[in-house]
């Protein structure tokens, strides 16, 4: 064993695949002085890498997870511990049969060579199986089987090779030492290490080790069960490790494949079997298990599976009961919405986690985090595995153990994009939320908020607009949706419309080095007079976009910063993330403080003259400034601003008073067509119609401004993060540019179809379209334009499609819906001069 150093530029804990890939990327980028810890021996340190079963699926749904997944699997390939087999998901129902063609989408989306295949296919790659029993299944050719433990020895002798790490084995971390919010120390029972850098790469220990900081990785442990039964003759005779496609049953949420002689059976079908992190034994505390990861096998919970597995392949499975080399109920990581945890800890500087990572995305996620540490960006967006991204709440374990415990069916379930999570709510909740409950209000959850998407009391505006609301008439469709959002966008163009905004978050920033802090994040300029509302984007150092939000200045050392209820806790920890150390600047989360009423539509300012006193006429109120006003006897403060093109304003007042304003404007809004509007209206159709972008869709850590075409007429003086990416992109040509397309009417004998978000665009010969960066073309956000009477799409194209009236495709669930481009850049389709909304 390796004598542990007094001193490193970085500390890994954990030699699990994660970790291990990890100091291999640190060591190619530089970095000389890193020093790996794990508490068990090498090679294999007794985490869940040594038992997973190692097999590579490259397709999901998801993007990141996707590209995350082509990175390791060329990497696991470089490093020869590949083998290549291809992979089969299976339906034995129509609604999965539906699913795998959606699984296509993503595939043609993320550009993933992948297969829809026929019963009679699927039983001749895997002439074991009984193809009766099926419908038909999704083909990888490029799945795979790694050897993760040997892939680890590799990825540190490479690291080692360079003379950049010490790796010291049966290791205990006993302490973190943390000052002035910063990690500054490892206390082990080897000794202590000063390190201002340090990697948590636990698995399963996660949560155990940042408490010893005073962090939280919100994960838990969960089992998921797997045995293998053999030695099988007909395998044996292969003479092979896999010698057919792993396959997937996905409607039994079971998989099986060939490892050697054997057939490895999982199941996620069995119940959530939870555990703590401090209830895993130590390593050589638990007789008959080989790993600390590894928990005694439950029968009763395998017993179905067991029969599910001889049904789907009997020539294998002859014996009632096979004997078997091994079982056991494995660990791994479960999240509060079953993602990974990439990123610097929110409560401690310089505290970086990489858990709750599968083997297969684990490579690719070891270069990711090496690349945020260095650079402060990566190639791969980090937007969805950012640890950040939950609130305080989100991360205790009573919420974490909640939402695993939901979380564990979905692993081979089939969920809807618009899927709402229903364990542990309400967590979060605005000052309005008894009168939206009145009002019926259906809540779509982010950051643990419950905001409204639409309110069965508006069910009869569906009679008075008539056929001027869709009636979806697929189920898929029809999930998390409703025409009540298309009602209520047309109440709102027609009248007046209030919009619970409580979930915004909202961040108060003051002090002399005010204006300077602000200045050096944002790209607009910052320095504007008192009582304007700045737009602006934050850039990453790569000058993609980091976040998207509104700055108001309320007075010459006084700001609020207001951004999205989804995107609060991650920007939250980027703004303290960069506050100058010598305490010029202040920053109070006031999220909890104030609340946010939005108030739109042709009548709002008759509406809003009612309730107070102010001159709310354009000349004394412009677009794009803030007043403090009163309303009725509540200090309240106006933002001339529209996220859904029409005149109006957002109220920020409160909390205590939140209710009281709410009754005030509705009781003095009746005779004028108030209703209320849910976030369907806010988020997608107003928004869409409008052609405004959303972060996290069509902006993210892939696309820069001049792209979005969110580039500013000049660039201000002042230094910010990404500006010479950004001075960069504005010299060059855009490889792509942001565009509305509308789906095109369909015949009267064809069900019209509604994209949710992520699917290929094609040329009209059904090619992909790539950009000059390799980037592939695809719907980033998608839904209805009632004003204008078609379904819009929004989709970066490169510049020989990014024309209007070009025609294209979009391919949806196995059908290709043709397209039309309607506009290029940031001119809306609705209402291009905005003059509705500056009126």
């Amino acid at each position: 064993m390796a004598q542990l150093p007094d001193r490193a530029d970085i500390v890994v804990i954990g030699a699990g695949v994660v970790g291990n890939a990890a100091v291999s990327h640190l060591a190619d980028l530089g970095w000389r002085s890193i020093v790996q810890i794990d508490k068990g021996p090498l090679p294999d340190p007794g985490g869940s890498t040594g038992h997973a079963s190692n097999f590579v699926f490259p397709v999901d749904h998801s993007k990141e997870i996707t590209d995350l997944t082509v990175d390791s699997l060329r990497q696991y390939d470089e490093l020869g511990v590949l083998s290549l087999c291809g992979g089969i998901e299976v339906a034995r129902s129509p609604e999965r049969m539906q699913e795998l063609t959606r699984r296509m989408t993503s595939a043609r989306a993320w550009g993933v060579e992948a297969h829809l295949i026929s019963p009679a296919e699927i039983q001749q790659l895997v002439p074991y199986c009984d193809a009766r029993l099926l419908l038909g299944g999704f083909h990888t050719p490029t799945g795979a089987i790694v050897d993760p433990i040997r892939a680890g020895e590799l990825m540190r002798e490479r690291a080692e090779s360079v003379g950049a790490l010490t790796t010291c084995a049966e290791t205990e971390v006993l302490d973190l030492e943390v000052e002035h919010g910063r990690i500054r120390r490892v206390v082990t029972d080897a000794g202590r290490i000063e390190a201002e850098t340090v990697i948590i790469a636990c698995g399963v220990w996660s949560p155990r080790i940042a408490a010893l900081a005073g962090a939280a990785i919100p994960l838990t442990p969960a089992v998921h069960q797997m045995i293998d039964v053999g030695p099988i003759p007909q395998l044996e005779q292969t003479d092979q490790w896999i010698s057919f496609p792993l396959l997937r049953d996905m409607d039994s949420l079971m998989y099986e494949r060939q490892r050697g002689p054997d057939l490895e059976i999982g199941s996620y079908a069995h119940r959530p079997l939870l555990h703590h992190p401090d209830e895993i034994p130590p390593v050589g505390d638990h007789p008959g298990q080989a790993t600390p990861t590894s928990f005694p096998f439950t029968e009763d919970d395998f017993t179905l599976q067991m029969q599910q597995a001889q049904q789907m392949f009997p020539e294998l499975l002859t014996d009632p009961e096979p004997p078997r080399t091994a079982a056991l109920n494995g660990l791994l990581s479960l999240t509060p919405d079953g993602g990974a945890l990439i990123g610097e800890t929110p409560e401690v500087a310089g505290l970086w986690s990489a858990a709750a990572v599968w083997i297969k995305e684990a490579a690719g996620v070891g270069r990711m985090l090496a690349e945020l540490i260095t650079d402060g960006t990566s190639e791969i967006d980090p937007h969805g595995s950012d640890i950040a991204r939950f609130a305080p709440a989100q991360r205790t374990s009573s919420h974490v153990l909640s939402r695993a415990a939901e979380g564990f069916p979905k692993i081979y379930g089939i969920t809807h994009p618009r899927e709402q999570w229903l364990s542990d709510r309400p967590l979060r909740t605005s000052p309005f939320h008894p009168r939206t409950e009145v009002l019926g209000a259906r809540y779509f959850e982010a950051a643990g908020w419950e905001r409204p998407q639409w309110y069965e009391a508006n069910a009869d505006l569906l009679q008075e607009y008539g056929d001027q609301v869709d009636r979806r008439t697929a189920e898929w469709d029809r999930r998390w949706w409703s025409p009540i959002i298309e009602a209520e966008h047309r109440a709102m163009r027609d009248r007046v419309a209030m919009v619970d905004l409580g979930a915004f978050a909202i961040f108060d920033i003051h002090g002399p080095g005010a204006v300077d802090y602000l200045e050096q994040l944002a790209v607009a300029r910052i320095d504007v007079r008192v009582g304007r509302v700045v737009y602006t984007p934050l850039l990453t150092p790569a000058g993609t976009f980091r976040s998207d939000l509104t700055i108001v200045r309320r007075g010459e050392e006084d700001f609020r910063v207001i951004t999205g209820g989804a995107e609060g806790a991650r920007d939250l920890t980027w703004f303290r993330g960069h506050l100058p150390a010598d305490g010029s600047v202040q920053l109070t989360d006031a999220t909890s403080a104030v609340t946010t009423l939005g108030l739109w539509g042709p009548r709002a300012r008759d509406l809003l003259e009612r309730v107070t006193e102010h001159d709310l006429a354009s000349e004394a109120f412009g677009f794009g400034t803030a007043q403090d006003v009163q309303i009725g006897s509540v200090p309240a403060s106006l933002l001339r601003i529209s996220y859904v093109g029409e005149l109006g304003w957002e109220i920020h007042l409160p909390v205590e008073h939140g209710l009281r304003v709410w009754d005030l404007l509705w009781g003095s809004g009746q005779d004028l067509g108030l209703v209320a509007a849910g976030i369907g209206v806010y988020g997608t159709t107003g928004r869409l119609e409008k052609g405004y972008r959303l972060m996290g869709a069509e902006l993210n850590a892939e696309y820069d401004p001049v792209e979005a075409d969110l580039a500013l007429p000049k660039v201000k003086t002042h230094d910010f993060v990404g500006k010479q990416a950004y001075l960069a992109a504005r010299a060059a040509d855009p490889a792509a540019l942001l565009c509305t397309v509308a789906l095109d009417p369909v015949a009267d004998d064809t069900e019209p179809r509604c994209p949710t978000g992520g699917e290929p665009v094609l040329t009209p010969d059904g090619e992909p379209i790539l950009d000059a960066k390799g980037r592939r073309s695809y719907v980033t956000s998608a839904g209805p334009a009632p004003s204008l009477g078609c379904y819009l799409l929004m989709v970066y194209l490169p510049a020989q499609h990014a024309v209007e009236g070009t025609a294209l495709q979009v391919e949806y669930l196995g059908r290709r819906l043709p397209l039309t481009v309607l506009t290029v850049g940031r001119t809306p389709a609705f209402d291009p001069q905005d003059l509705r909304m500056k009126g």
